[in-house]
């Protein structure tokens, strides 16, 4: 039963699934190098935009990179007065972004990142949240819990870009991702306990699935903040990186690992990022039935196909994602 259970809970997924950061710090780069996400009922595409104030849409950047690095999404938080705390804007941006490029299959993996200096994500915007009635504090926490859930639930890889603080909520959206890079001098932590309260948005959970349960308390109980040579000794990040004097190091090696993907099968990568995430909720037959499940899939593909024949003919493969 429960390898029956494994084939119809993936196969049911299944059918939801079948630049230089410097560049864009520069004075006035900002708005000819990012677009904000379109709605979910009008045509994704490069320089495609959604309609917002200046200031709030400036909160994020989205941007689908181009020519070589086509595929590549891009997702720059943009809150340096705030230290991109997570605003009630923000939540509403990042998953209007989020929902637009899990509906578009020419995605093949999108980098979360920070476009202030020094900071990733501070965690929620406490000076908001001061003014919130006690009755809507609940709500808004399930919004943002809901939103880096999605944000995890997408079917390209995702990868997180820590080149400053990712605390609380920030570190949650970072977890979220499957991958982390950091620079050395980034500081991570689940810092909830100092304000009398737990993570809200996936911590708990996420983290002793990272790093392993015991350590996952001791960093939660103590509210420890880490840098990225701990974080990574730990197996908090991937990979952690000397910072550069343009503060994006952990950017510029994320985009690397995308450049690693973007040639690899889109259809593959999907499902192989599928059975590791649901294989890995269960006991090893169920998972080795899911593994069968998303093999399956990947059968009938041109790019199968495209990849048998170019190994065949000594040449590159050119993979449609079909």
């Amino acid at each position: 039963m429960a390898v029956l259970g494994g084939n119809r809970m993936v196969l049911q997924a299944l059918r939801f699934q079948t630049g230089d950061l410097r560049y864009f710090r520069r004075a006035g780069a900002y708005a000819n190098s990012f677009h904000v996400a379109v709605p979910a009922n009008a045509s994704v595409g490069r320089g495609s935009t959604r309609q917002y104030s200046a200031e709030a849409k400036d909160e994020l950047r989205v941007k689908y990179l181009d020519g070589d690095d086509s595929g590549i999404v891009v997702f720059g938080i943009n809150r340096p007065k705030s230290k991109n705390a997570i605003s009630r804007n923000l939540v509403k941006l990042l998953s209007e972004a989020v929902d637009d490029v899990k509906k578009n299959n020419k995605v093949r993996s999108v980098i979360i990142c920070s476009l202030v200096p020094g900071i990733f994500c501070a965690g929620a915007d406490l000076k908001e949240r001061a003014k919130m009635h006690q009755s809507e504090v609940g709500p808004f926490v399930s919004k943002a819990r809901a939103l880096i859930t999605e944000l995890g639930n997408l079917p390209m890889p995702t990868i997180a870009a820590i080149d400053g603080a990712a605390l609380g909520g920030g570190l949650e959206m970072a977890l979220s991702c499957d991958i982390r890079v950091s620079s050395n001098n980034a500081k991570m932590g689940l810092v909830e306990a100092k304000l009398a309260i737990i993570p809200g948005a996936g911590g708990t959970q996420r983290l002793p699935r990272c790093i392993g349960v015991s350590l996952a308390k001791e960093l939660i109980f103590a509210a420890r903040v880490v840098d990225g040579l701990e974080a990574c000794r730990l197996g908090l990040v991937n990979h952690s990186v000397e910072q550069n004097p343009s503060g994006d190091s952990a950017y510029l090696r994320a985009l690397a690992l995308a450049r690693e993907f973007n040639p690899q099968g889109p259809i593959a990568i999907r499902m192989a990022k599928l059975a590791i995430n649901q294989g890995i909720e269960v006991d090893l037959t169920t998972g080795l039935a899911i593994e069968e499940a998303c093999y399956s899939q990947v059968i009938p593909t041109k790019d199968r196909l495209e990849g048998l024949a170019a190994f065949r003919e000594k040449r590159i493969p050119n993979f449609k994602g079909e």
